[in-house]
């Protein structure tokens, strides 16, 4: 696939052989944005884990200092209707939303928190709603008893992060408008938490590549704290 002469340009910017430092990397992933619009910034990284095996299935969520630019939309599954419109939930309600969202074929939100007693009527939308991504789970913080806790977190920039079967991760911690030590602080606070949750059954190095780009932008290669 030929890439454009924005692309091209860009590209022209990186030295795919160097490996720069977290400060370097920010700074030039800056430039090399090539739309028009406030670009995402992505970190990916390929861990030296197997998750075939259970305790190196590397999966949580973090809250980054400074959001990453990106607004949920939340639904709230939950008897507990004025907390959550008090936490900044976009939709509230109980059996009725899950209905609207089986007969109406719903989906104008992008992440769905609830109480546990809940739970029992979201176990049966399974088939619906794990393909996409969206049925709750304790592990993330989206089912929750203190559920205006749960919708603050999100609101204030709470991201996913999760090794997928061939030991990559890849995480959105920014927008191109943000700040550089903003963005590097960001980053900093995703690669300690995967420091700290890192499985003790992983012998020798941890993050065998980490890369930082935007939407549609070309990969630049980072290093941080020696730790890659």
């Amino acid at each position: 696939m030929k890439k454009g002469k924005k692309y091209q340009a860009a590209l022209k910017l990186v030295d795919s052989k160097k490996l720069y430092t977290l400060e370097e990397a920010v700074e030039l992933v800056k430039q090399t944005s090539t739309t028009k619009f406030d670009a995402t910034i992505d970190v990916s990284f390929r861990l030296n884990v197997d998750p075939r095996q259970a305790d190196q299935q590397i999966r949580g969520t973090i809250v980054l200092p400074h959001g990453n630019g990106k607004t949920k939309r939340v639904l709230a599954i939950t008897n507990k209707i004025e907390e959550a419109k008090s936490a900044g939930a976009d939709f509230v309600g109980g059996k009725e939303m899950l209905d609207k969202i089986q007969t109406q074929n719903w989906f104008d939100f992008d992440i769905i928190v609830a109480t546990p007693d809940m739970m029992g009527e979201l176990g049966k939308m399974g088939r619906l709603l794990g393909p996409k991504g969206l049925m709750p789970n304790p592990k993330t913080g989206t089912v929750a008893v203190d559920i205006a806790k749960a919708i603050h977190e999100i609101k204030a920039g709470k991201v996913e992060y999760r090794v997928d079967k061939e030991a990559n991760m890849h995480v959105c911690v920014a927008r191109c408008s943000f700040d550089g030590q903003k963005i590097i602080d960001n980053v900093t606070t995703l690669t300690d938490q995967l420091v700290k949750v890192r499985p003790s059954s992983v012998k020798g190095i941890f993050f065998k590549n980490a890369v930082i780009h935007t939407t549609m932008g070309p990969a630049i290669h980072f290093t941080f704290n020696g730790r890659n």
